[in-house]
């Protein structure tokens, strides 16, 4: 009697709190979130460190600087998070669903979209300064931008096809390895900005280049993963001409999503055009765009957490399971409070 009386009490014990919040799927969520939280930081650093160094130059340099790289996230960046979002739905249902070889056919019709838009993009940010200058920035902080941006061009087809191969790992709930080739890149870029902005004639030019550079070394690292290991043998098979039977598939989600992940950060970026507009504008925009960048970090947190869920729910819906998608919804809404709560006392 005793020891079953012990055993319901453990019972009600374990009820209680599995009432409350799913401990197992929330440790699921946590050890999948984590790894995410520390990639997506790692890649975010990569255009920041630049702006930093770019920063040490003087008070102009840092202003066009963060003037560039917040015009970017606006108008690239951002955008390719967004397009690469497809793949959360499209890769995870189809992994779900066990049609293993529909994930590599998904990837390479997102990268055709995110290869068009980055052509699109690129055209625009050639036209940075007279397009800042219609917008009331200063001439000068706009010409540095301007010259930032035609450096950082390159980096923007690397970066769109960086967030499709995440997405096609991420939906596989391959993530521990994302760690690691994304730490790489981050070194790398530190020693490279440093040698092309202090030794070296490009100066200035030297930070974007460097964050170009870096973001390509990120993505073929992330390519040369998923091409040669034997763990994607189902979802790789290689280049297929039929992805152009699915590219408005893709199209259909990536634009919605592109649209959501855009306003979001639109929502904070555009203090930094407005700080531009205030009298001493070379130190409200470098101040601005500090405080922006760094609720961008604590943003990751949030956004690793959206990433666990996604990929949860996807898998679950794939596999014919939408009770278990209700439950892994409601576990990672729980847990966004309670994330919510710890970085509003930090």
């Amino acid at each position: 009697m005793e020891a079953g009386g012990h055993g319901d009490q453990q019972g009600r014990k374990g009820g209680w709190w599995n009432k409350l919040l799913d401990m197992e799927e929330a440790k699921n969520q946590v050890l999948f979130f984590l790894p995410m939280i520390l990639t997506n930081v790692c890649y975010y650093m990569i255009p920041l460190i630049s702006v930093m160094f770019a920063g040490h130059l003087g008070e102009l340099e840092l202003a066009g600087a963060t003037l560039a790289n917040s015009w970017a996230t606006v108008t690239g960046f951002a955008l390719m998070v967004g397009l690469s979002g497809a793949l959360e739905t499209l890769c995870g249902q189809g992994f779900g669903a066990e049609l293993y070889k529909m994930l590599g056919i998904y990837l390479q019709a997102s990268s055709i979209i995110s290869f068009l838009v980055s052509i699109i993009v690129s055209v625009v940010w050639l036209y940075t300064e007279p397009i800042l200058i219609l917008l009331h920035q200063d001439p000068q902080i706009s010409k540095s931008a301007a010259l930032y941006m035609k450096f950082l061009i390159p980096g923007l087809l690397a970066y769109g096809f960086m967030h499709n191969i995440l997405r096609f790992l991420q939906t596989q709930s391959v993530v521990m390895p994302l760690v690691f080739f994304s730490l790489i890149p981050v070194v790398i870029h530190i020693c490279l900005a440093y040698a092309l902005v202090h030794w070296t004639a490009l100066g200035f030019e030297g930070a974007p280049l460097a964050c170009s550079i870096s973001l390509w070394i990120a993505m073929l690292m992330l390519a040369m993963y998923v091409i040669f290991s034997k763990k994607f043998e189902l979802t790789w098979v290689g280049f297929s001409l039929e992805l152009f039977h699915y590219v408005l598939a893709a199209l259909k989600l990536a634009l919605p999503s592109a649209a959501m992940v855009c306003l979001e950060y639109w929502a904070f970026e555009i203090l930094v055009v407005l700080a531009g507009l205030m009298p001493n504008s070379e130190q409200t925009t470098s101040l601005i765009a500090m405080c922006v960048n760094t609720e961008a970090i604590a943003y990751m947190i949030t956004y690793g957490l959206s990433a666990a869920a996604s990929t949860r729910v996807s898998n679950e819906l794939g596999a014919g399971n939408p009770d278990k998608a209700k439950k892994a919804m409601a576990v990672t809404l729980k847990l966004s409070v309670l994330l919510g709560l710890l970085v509003v006392l930090a």
